[in-house]
């Protein structure tokens, strides 16, 4: 592993207990001892460990009975069982009740440390897997941080530096401008914490499961509790934790954060044990912190500790010359993905682009050549697939003759031109419809947030 592991020993034989201590503190590693079960519950009332070597035969208690008790709140450390009445039927009842291996007294230094390297390695993997499937559920298309505007080439180089320090980072800027793809981006190029990248979106999370979420939770730690949960934080060991929509964190909780921050450490809901936090924390909004200091939403102590590097990213509208590279990456990699054949934009449809001022930034551009190139028939993208797939570009009124040929153009003959409001409900149930609706694919599609779409469903639902 790449961090020094903490272990406790729990035997009563004095001699097994230093041998132990004095060989694994010259290999580098923490160690603290026991020599009953009452005194590893207290250490692990206060730490955490990361491999537990446990004496079955205890002067207060059996071992696999404290196995029992310690491994329910502690899912990812592994207990090595040892023994001096060791046989097969005492191994198996070891591992069953769930120790990673099982070493029969008198053992050798050496088989110790083979065996403990051997659970460092199965702990490293069981977080890995944990995280893979996190990050499977949370997984979006990688895509290159593109631009030729100065401003973003200026990002790149101030990002590279940054990231073989071990500053915090703070990036703002409007929706859609790509803060968590700056986010990977940093990670890319860092040395210091090269471990997983794990996102946290501060907007999506009920605020009651808020602390468990970022910390985790030991069985029991509240209703429903039944498991002990591992949090974003410790999923992001050696790597980065990135904070989405930073703005959006409950004030209460603010306090706790400041302290993973400050002091790179916290505990678990429902546990006093301290966790060391190695990771980096980069976070993002879209919120003015400043003002939100003013208006007591956001702690200023935070806010400072967070803002130590600050990154700004533009918005589209600001960067317009990023545009051809943009829809021309954004269009190959949509075809290839829906196996479509290379399509191409009309020249009036690249001015509408450009003419067009983004609200969503570089994420609405993405999303609509998206829909485009899944609903567009022909090898080239016209200003009638714009419609279809539901961009509107234009003013509220028709201005002139052709806009409004071309309104007629593409409605059904007999139709008549219905309010913009009852368009868009149309078109949205039947993407809807047609993804038997799926809403969070049904928003991807359709270019909008969750929360946009629930809200609207809700509203109709009312009417």
């Amino acid at each position: 592993m790449s961090f020094k592991a903490k272990l406790l020993i729990v035997d009563d034989e004095i001699s097994i207990r230093e041998s132990l201590f004095q060989f694994f503190t010259k290999e580098g590693y923490e160690v603290d001892l026991a020599p009953d079960g009452k005194t590893a519950r207290e250490l692990f009332s206060k730490y955490e460990y990361d491999v537990v070597f446990l004496d079955l035969k205890l002067p207060d208690e059996h071992g696999l009975e404290l196995l029992k008790e310690l491994q329910e709140n502690n899912l990812d450390t592994q207990f090595i069982v040892i023994s001096a009445y060791g046989n097969i039927e005492t191994a198996v009842n070891a591992i069953k009740t769930g120790a990673f291996d099982f070493l029969e007294k008198p053992f050798s230094i050496y088989e110790a440390k083979l065996s403990l390297e051997k659970a460092l390695e199965k702990k490293r993997l069981t977080l890995e897997n944990i995280y893979l499937k996190m990050s499977l559920l949370e997984k979006d298309e990688k895509v290159p941080f593109i631009g030729k505007n100065k401003l973003i080439k200026e990002i790149l180089d101030k990002a590279k530096i940054i990231a073989q320090t071990d500053s915090t980072i703070l990036i703002t800027g409007e929706s859609g401008t790509g803060k968590g793809l700056l986010a990977k981006k940093i990670h890319e190029f860092d040395k210091l914490y090269p471990g997983p990248f794990v996102c946290v979106d501060c907007s999506c999370i009920v605020p009651t499961l808020f602390e468990s979420e970022l910390f985790g939770h030991v069985k029991g730690a509240f209703t429903g509790a039944h498991t002990s949960k591992i949090g974003k934080i410790e999923l992001a060991q050696d790597g980065m934790l990135f904070l989405d929509e930073i703005g959006n964190i409950p004030l209460d909780l603010q306090a706790k954060l400041l302290k993973v921050v400050e002091e790179k450490e916290f505990s678990p809901v429902g546990s006093l044990k301290l966790v060391k936090a190695r990771v980096r924390i980069v976070a993002a909004t879209n919120k003015n912190l400043k003002e939100e200091v003013k208006k007591g939403s956001f702690r200023e102590d935070l806010f400072y500790r967070l803002n130590v590097v600050h990154f700004h990213l533009p918005a589209l509208r600001e960067r317009k010359e990023d545009i051809p590279l943009l829809t021309d990456y954004f269009l190959k990699f949509y075809c290839e993905k829906y196996q479509r054949p290379l399509k191409k934009f009309s020249p009036e449809v690249i001015k509408i682009f450009f003419e067009y001022n983004w609200p969503g930034n570089v994420r609405e551009l993405k999303h609509l050549i998206e829909r485009l190139v899944i609903f567009s028939k022909n090898s080239e993208i016209t200003q009638k697939d714009l419609y279809f797939a539901g961009f509107d570009y234009r003013e509220t009124e028709v201005k002139d003759a052709s806009e409004k040929a071309l309104i007629e153009e593409v409605l059904p003959e007999g139709a008549k031109i219905l309010p913009l409001e009852e368009v868009e409900r149309a078109y949205i149930l039947k993407v809807l419809d047609e993804v038997k609706w799926n809403r969070s694919l049904a928003a991807r599609l359709l270019g909008i947030d969750r929360k946009t779409l629930r809200d609207k469903i809700k509203k109709w639902e009312k009417a």
